[in-house]
C-alpha cells in the first residue's frame, strides 16, 4: 500500500502542477478554437490568466507565507541539544553522482545549519534522512550526498546517523524514529524548510516524535516590498508549486491518518 500510494503522488502531481496544468489548458483551448470550437477560448484564458497572474501579483508569496509562518523559529536556543533531525530535500544526488562533489539546490540551508548548531552543541547527534525521492533516480540516496558533505566539513563519524531508505516525509519520521531512537526528556530538532515544517510537524508527531522542536530554515517570503517582488518568473512559479504541493500534502496526509490536522499548529 505504501508503494503504490508514493507512486500515485508522483504520477497525479506531474499534471497536477498548476504550470503544467495551466500549458494543458491553454493547449486544450487552442486545440478547441483551431475547430471552430467557441469554448475553446475559455481554458485557454484561464492558462493564460494564471501565468499573468503569477508574473503580476506575489502570488507565490501569498501561498507560501502561512506555511512558513505557521511554526515560529524559537526564539532562544536550547541550552542542552541531545539530537537534530534533518529532512533530506536540499541535495542534489544525480549531479553529485554524475560530477563526483556533493550538489546542493535552493534550500542549502538544510545542510550548513545544523553544522553550526553541531559546534555550538558538542553534545548532540546529527541525524540525515533521505533516501531517494523520484521515480527515475541513480544508485546514490540523498543521505550518501550528506554523509559525503558533512564529513568534508568536519562532522565527526560518530555524531553522524545516516537513514537511506525514505522516500517521502511519513518514512522519515518512522525510519528516524526507529535509528535514532529518542530518549524521553531528550532535546531534539527538527530541521526542514519552513514552509515543509507544518506537515513535517505533524507527521512527526503521529510517528511518535512528541517532543520534537521544530527548527525552521529555508524561508521564502517576507512582507517588505523587496521580498514580494523580486523574483523572476521561473522563480515565482518554482516557489508556488511548491507552496501548492505543501497545502496538497497537508489535506491528503491528514486524509491518510499520518497527521491528526489538515494544518498542524505548535
Amino acid at each position: 500500500m505504501e508503494d503504490v500510494a508514493y507512486i500515485l503522488s508522483k504520477v497525479l502531481w506531474f499534471p497536477a502542477k498548476p504550470g503544467n496544468a495551466a500549458l494543458l489548458l491553454i493547449a486544450i483551448g487552442l486545440a478547441g478554437l483551431w475547430r471552430g470550437r467557441r469554448w475553446g477560448r475559455w481554458p485557454a484564458l484561464a492558462g493564460l490568466g494564471f501565468f499573468i497572474a503569477l508574473m503580476a501579483l506575489p502570488l507565490h508569496q501569498w501561498v507560501q507565507a502561512p506555511l512558513e509562518d505557521r511554526f515560529p523559529r524559537p526564539a532562544t536556543e536550547p541550552a542542552h541539544i541531545d539530537g537534530i533531525v534533518v529532512l533530506g530535500g536540499a541535495v542534489e544526488q544525480n549531479l553529485t553522482e554524475a560530477r563526483g562533489i556533493p550538489a546542493l539546490n535552493g534550500a542549502a540551508e538544510r545542510m550548513t545549519e545544523p553544522v553550526a548548531l553541531l559546534r555550538r552543541h558538542p553534545e548532540a547527534r546529527l541525524v540525515f534522512t533521505g533516501g531517494q525521492g523520484s521515480l527515475v533516480h541513480g544508485g546514490v540516496t540523498e543521505a550518501d550526498v550528506a554523509g559525503l558533505l558533512w564529513r568534508d566539513l568536519g562532522v565527526p563519524a560518530d555524531r553522524l546517523l545516516l537513514e537511506r531508505e525514505a522516500r517521502n516525509t511519513w518514512e522519515n519520521a518512522t525510519l528516524t524514529l526507529k535509528l535514532a531512537q529518542p530518549k524521553p526528556g531528550e532535546t531534539w530538532l527538527l530541521v526542514t524548510s519552513a514552509s515543509h515544517m507544518p506537515r513535517s510537524m505533524g507527521v512527526f508527531r503521529r510517528a511518535g516524535w512528541s517532543d520534537i522542536i521544530p527548527w525552521p530554515v529555508n524561508y521564502r517570503t517576507g512582507s517588505t516590498l523587496a521580498a514580494q517582488t523580486d523574483a523572476s518568473f521561473p522563480d515565482r512559479l518554482r516557489e508556488f508549486e511548491w507552496s501548492i504541493r505543501e497545502w496538497v500534502g497537508l489535506v491528503a496526509y491528514h486524509l491518510m491518518g499520518r497527521t491528526d490536522a489538515v494544518f498542524p499548529s505548535p
